[in-house]
C-alpha cells in the first residue's frame, strides 16, 4: 500500500501546483463533454419530445430504433465514428479526426439516445387528465403542448444529467476517436488508462480524484431531480400514461 499513499500524496500535489499537464486533460474533457452534451441536447429534446407526445407512422420503430441504440456497445460508436472520419471515409475531409470536435460527434451518438429515450419517457408519463382538463378549457394545440413540456421539465433535466455523467466518463469513443494527444485530445479518463499502464500513479490518481468529484456532483444533481420529479408526480396523482 505504500506506493498508494505515494502516489495519493504525489496526486495532491499536482492538483494543489495546477499541474499543466493534469489540467490540459481537465480542459480537454470539459471542452468536449460541453460540444457532445450541447448537441444532444439539441438534437435530443425535441425528437424525444416528438416521440413520446405525437402519434404518427413508424412512431414503434423509431422507438425500438432509440433503444437499440442505447444498448449499442461504445466501441462499435467509436469504430462507426473513425470510419466516418478517417482519411478514406465519406466526412474525411472536414479533417475532424483526432480533434475535440470529432471526439464530441461520437459522444453526442452515445448521448443523443439516452436524452431522447427518457424526454420520451417523460413525455408519455405525464398525467392524462392534464391534457383533459387543458382541453375542455379551450386550449390550442400550442397550450397543450407548452403545458406538457412544463409537466415534464424536471424528467428532462434528469436526462440532461444522465447523459451528462455518461458521456464525461466515456473512454472508449475518446480513445478511438481523438487518438489520445497530449496537450490536445487526452481527456480525463484516457489520461488515467495511458499513465496508469505507464505506473505514473499520482497522474492516474489525480485526474481520478477529479473524475469521482465530478461523478458525485452528477449523482448529487441526478437525485435532487429525481426526488422533485417523483415528488411532483406524487403530488399529482396521475390517471394514467399514453398509449
Amino acid at each position: 500500500m505504500d506506493y498508494f499513499s505515494e502516489g495519493l500524496s504525489q496526486a495532491v500535489a499536482l492538483l494543489l501546483s495546477l499541474d499543466a499537464e493534469t489540467f490540459s486533460a481537465v480542459g480537454a474533457t470539459a471542452s468536449v463533454t460541453a460540444l457532445a452534451l450541447f448537441a444532444s441536447l439539441l438534437l435530443g429534446l425535441p425528437l424525444g419530445f416528438a416521440l413520446g407526445h405525437f402519434r404518427f407512422p413508424g412512431r414503434r420503430a423509431a422507438r425500438l430504433f432509440v433503444d437499440w441504440m442505447l444498448s449499442l456497445p461504445t466501441v462499435v460508436i467509436g469504430l462507426i465514428v473513425y470510419a466516418l472520419l478517417t482519411a478514406r471515409g465519406p466526412l474525411g475531409e472536414w479533417g475532424l479526426l483526432f480533434t475535440v470536435p470529432g471526439m464530441a460527434l461520437g459522444l453526442t451518438l452515445l448521448g443523443l439516445p439516452i436524452i431522447v429515450s427518457m424526454t420520451a419517457t417523460a413525455v408519455e408519463s405525464t398525467d392524462t387528465r392534464l391534457t383533459e382538463t387543458l382541453l375542455s378549457l379551450g386550449a390550442d394545440r400550442w397550450q397543450l403542448l407548452l403545458a406538457t413540456l412544463v409537466e415534464a421539465r424536471f424528467a428532462m433535466a434528469l436526462a440532461a444529467a444522465t447523459a451528462f455523467g455518461r458521456i464525461v466518463s466515456e473512454v472508449g469513443i475518446a480513445m478511438m476517436v481523438g487518438g489520445n494527444i497530449k496537450w490536445q485530445t487526452r481527456t480525463i479518463t484516457t489520461a488515467i488508462a495511458l499513465e496508469t499502464g505507464k505506473g505514473e500513479f499520482a497522474t492516474g490518481i489525480a485526474l481520478g480524484f477529479v473524475l469521482m468529484v465530478v461523478a458525485l456532483v452528477v449523482n448529487l444533481l441526478v437525485a435532487l431531480l429525481r426526488g422533485r420529479s417523483n415528488g411532483r408526480q406524487g403530488g399529482a396523482q396521475p390517471g394514467g400514461v399514453r398509449p
